[in-house]
């Protein structure tokens, strides 16, 4: 069946956690209702030519330890693939001097909080949903408007059980490390960073308003949004992102069209090349207008979405890459708290991490 209409004020309510999707990549959303006897799919597809290989995976950022283990073609896509590509250097998120910027993007100068820089009315919303949460106020209140929307979300679906450490491309990104493949990204860390810290004072506090209404309904709708990536139905994700960007074509424009485009000429080289690669993206930058699929496809190429449970015919012997051990369960015991915020379909909540705890310290 189709998805429920909702209006201008839905789609708005919803377009922060659209965001949070993609950018980590995927979907804003009203309540969804499956047929039973809906195919299911998985959010991968294939492109292949004389050549080259080329797996692209939805990924969705945070999820809950009973989605894994993953269905079997999706971990065929990862055996087979010489080289995995991710939006960004997730590993790199660690480093001090990324640390360091995003604590100066994220907060504001000493002397400046956020209650000067927001209306009385979204400061007062706002500690309303900061205390209900269990925080003090003086913890958040130098942190800047998107900051703040990002914490509070991540705490929010935390407290539903959902987990960056569970995130597809944390997984795959743990995967590539241990079995030592190749690994290619296909922004910079900054770049990602400064889609969100290069907002305008009026962009942040909407921003900052979004994110307080989709707290209202945050826990009906989640849970739909994983079912939906777990179906694999990009038609219906499709429509859900188009009814949450109607209104905000500039941020459709700046978070995923232009990243799209930009993606296409790196996968092309990754094509030229002949190589056997896994390309792991948000879920949202594979569905809606002008996405990566729909794009390549008007390049010439052809591309399949490979049902669940399907063989994954193997490449030539010398693309194989080593065979990731089953037993293998470290990348589930990894005590840091995964840079989400980064791979956004992608949005990122390791600068989340971060700047909010290093702020933490400094204001105890």
């Amino acid at each position: 069946m189709g998805i429920y209409s909702i209006g201008k004020r839905g789609r708005v309510q919803w377009l922060v956690i659209s965001l949070l999707i993609i950018f980590t990549s995927l979907w804003a959303s009203v309540n969804l209702v499956y047929a039973q006897d809906i195919a299911k799919k998985d959010f991968l597809w294939s492109l292949k030519t004389d050549k080259a290989t080329i797996y692209l995976l939805g990924s969705v950022h945070l999820l809950k330890s009973d989605s894994y283990p993953l269905d079997k073609n999706i971990e065929a896509a990862y055996r087979n693939c010489k080289k995995v590509v991710f939006e960004t250097d997730i590993g790199g998120m660690n480093a001090p001097p990324v640390q360091a910027k995003m604590t100066s993007l994220a907060l504001y100068p000493e002397g400046q909080t956020l209650k000067q820089n927001i209306s009385p009315e979204t400061y007062s919303w706002l500690e309303k949903k900061v205390t209900a949460a269990g925080l003090p106020m003086a913890q958040m209140n130098r942190l800047k408007p998107w900051m703040c929307a990002l914490t509070l979300m991540l705490l929010e679906l935390q407290k539903m059980g959902f987990d960056p450490n569970y995130g597809i491309d944390q997984y795959f990104f743990n995967k590539a490390q241990q079995d030592e493949k190749e690994m290619v990204f296909l922004e910079s860390i900054d770049y990602q960073i400064n889609l969100f810290a290069e907002m305008n004072t009026e962009e942040e506090e909407s921003f900052l308003q979004q994110m307080l209404k989709d707290l209202e309904v945050v826990r009906t709708m989640f849970d739909s949004i994983v079912r939906a990536w777990e179906t694999g139905d990009a038609a219906q994700l499709g429509s859900i992102l188009a009814i949450s960007f109607k209104d905000h074509p500039d941020i459709y424009n700046r978070f995923l069209t232009q990243r799209n485009k930009a993606w296409v000429g790196k996968i092309k080289d990754l094509i030229a090349c002949g190589d056997t690669a896994l390309v792991v993206v948000g879920a949202g930058h594979l569905v809606g207008p002008e996405n990566l699929l729909q794009l390549l496809r008007a390049s010439g190429y052809t591309i399949e979405q490979i049902p669940a449970h399907a063989e994954i015919a193997a490449p030539s012997r010398e693309n194989l890459g080593p065979m990731p051990s089953t037993s293998d369960r470290g990348w589930r015991n990894n005590s840091e708290v995964s840079p989400w915020l980064y791979r956004l379909g992608s949005t990122r909540y390791a600068s989340r991490t971060i700047a909010f705890s290093r702020y933490r310290k400094m204001s105890t």
